[in-house]
């Protein structure tokens, strides 16, 4: 855990790496803690009726009996196994599993499609499928495609051409020797979400998860007081919800609320929340703007929240005013991707949170913003967002990707991909990703301040901005916009939102064109996908 400090600076200046030569996550995150048979790590809402608990003690032993049932079929180090399954108690200790057993897991999204699985799965050479029955159902369909695939172990379900997952778990043995594994040896692969161009598998090291550790913990003001309970509806798939809440919660021995729900609903959340009395969240941008609008959550729900970190995505002023009016918290805003994670973060316990910031680089990581040569720019000019390797938190490389794994460096800097501002005081604000950015009259516009502003506006629920290509400027500003309900489009509310960007932040960013949509494209993850609007025609 990170040293208490009383300020941002004298932190970065006590702080050390302590990466040893030998790491294993799932000894970390599980068998640290199993000796202590009351001590809670998880909670599983399946429904409001139907909830279970697992100690540590019972992560052990289930997670050792699924890492011999994958050895009794072959699978050994370095061997790919895919996790198909959402947030539930076998997709953690399938995790635990992998880890132990030296192989490399593959966690993929449960509502993925055929052909993003037969991607996936063929392209990692994944040896054996952990999922459910409607994830086996697919796989059936594809199993032509994936002839590395030997095994496919269903935990309800069974169909053709899968096994019984828990009648094989009742024969395995709950007593298990992990594997000695250095710090640096591949632990998983996670796919990008493919926004540009195919998905690429970032190959992460088990000293990823200590890595994560130091933005994780400013994130939550400190994460690991007595009493701290993590949820987060972000789905374990994915590097926010695996390592951000899940792995990171678990390493300080913190208990984890785990309930998918089929569609975010924004009163079921406040309800979970003031059920269990979650202390710690993480809510993606995109879950807040559906929180918000909830009138009065504070009056309805008796909340019992701490810490509120998001990322992602740009997140805004409005958010940030709305939390704090109607949850009395600050949003601690974090910056991260898949192949890099948790680099920058705010934390309001240390700092005051600029608002429009993502905050100041975690203790440990070296960010900066630097221009196409490399060289680190002036405080205030715009540039590449870029991490110094070496460092514990970085991907290994693009599985089977060696020309996109060198295009993502510049020297020893890792390229995020993402242009910002650094200041003088040291915060992080994200302008937009390198074709994110509109060039309108010679004017660099990011589109993060012009959808907030939008999302500000009564009328809007939510906002994406892209360029359009234009013949005079190059390109023009364009908004889609979604309504909030009972609320119809019009030319004189499309003209209303024009004057609303013009007067509030500025006459050269206001959208030339609104169009208004039922629902924004977003991936998996809840991102809004800006080159499928673009595609659309700008």
């Amino acid at each position: 855990m990170l040293a208490v400090q009383q300020s941002y600076q004298a932190l970065c200046r006590e702080f050390s790496w302590n990466i040893p030569d030998h790491y294993n996550i799932g000894i970390d995150i599980c068998d640290k803690w199993a000796n202590d048979r009351d001590k809670l790590a998880l909670i599983f809402e399946k429904s409001d009726r139907d909830i279970r608990r697992f100690s540590f003690h019972d992560l052990r032993a289930l997670s050792n009996r699924t890492a011999n049932l994958l050895a009794a079929h072959g699978v050994v180090r370095g061997d790919r196994v895919a996790i198909l399954l959402p947030q539930q108690p076998e997709t953690a200790f399938a995790h635990i599993a992998a880890y132990k057993l030296g192989a490399i897991a593959v966690p993929l999204f449960a509502l993925f499609g055929f052909d993003a699985l037969r991607y996936r799965l063929a392209d990692s050479g994944t040896k054996a499928v952990i999922t459910d029955t409607a994830g086996a159902e697919k796989i059936a369909q594809i199993r032509h495609a994936l002839p590395q695939l030997e095994h496919v172990f269903c935990v309800d379900q069974p169909t053709a051409g899968s096994a019984d997952f828990h009648r094989l778990l009742e024969h395995a043995s709950d007593s298990f020797v992990p594997a000695q594994t250095a710090a640096k040896d591949p632990a998983l692969i996670i796919y990008t979400s493919g926004t540009t161009g195919a998905p690429k598998g970032a190959l992460l090291p088990h000293c990823t998860l200590l890595g994560h550790m130091p933005g994780v913990e400013l994130s939550h003001n400190f994460l690991g007081y007595e009493g701290d309970l993590l949820w987060t509806p972000a789905d374990w798939a994915w590097i926010g919800g695996l390592m951000d809440v899940l792995f990171a919660a678990w390493h300080l021995g913190v208990a984890v609320v785990a309930r998918r729900f089929q569609k975010f609903d924004a009163e079921a959340a406040f309800d979970l929340m003031a059920r269990h009395a979650v202390r710690n969240v993480f809510l993606p941008p995109t879950a807040l703007k559906l929180l918000r609008a909830v009138d009065n959550p504070a009056r309805q729900w008796k909340l019992n929240l701490r810490s509120l970190a998001s990322g992602g995505e740009s997140l805004g002023i409005e958010l940030l005013h709305w939390s704090r009016q109607q949850l009395g918290l600050t949003i601690n805003e974090f910056y991260g991707q898949t192949e890099c994670n948790m680099t920058v973060s705010s934390c309001s316990a240390l700092f005051e949170v600029k608002p429009g910031a993502i905050g100041k680089a975690a203790p440990g990581h070296r960010v900066a913003v630097i221009d196409e040569q490399g060289d680190i720019v002036q405080a205030g000019e715009q540039g590449r967002i870029a991490v110094r390797a070496p460092d514990p938190v970085m991907f290994l490389e693009y599985w089977n990707n060696a020309p996109a794994t060198q295009a993502k460096f510049i020297g020893d800097w890792l390229v995020t991909g993402d242009m910002g501002v650094k200041d003088e005081q040291g915060f992080f604000t994200f302008v937009g990703r390198d074709d994110d950015v509109i060039t309108s009259a010679g004017y660099r516009i990011g589109p993060g301040p012009i959808e907030d502003c939008l999302l500000s506006h009564p009328a809007v629920r939510m906002a994406a901005v892209v360029g359009k290509p234009d013949s005079v400027r190059t390109e023009i500003v364009k908004a889609y916009v979604v309504l909030r309900g009972g609320i119809e489009a019009s030319d004189g509310l499309t003209r209303e939102l024009q004057q609303y960007v013009r007067t509030r932040l500025s006459a050269h960013e206001y959208p030339r064109e609104v169009h208004y949509m039922d629902a924004l494209p977003e991936t998996a993850t809840g991102k809004i996908i800006r080159r499928a609007l673009r595609d659309m025609g700008g």
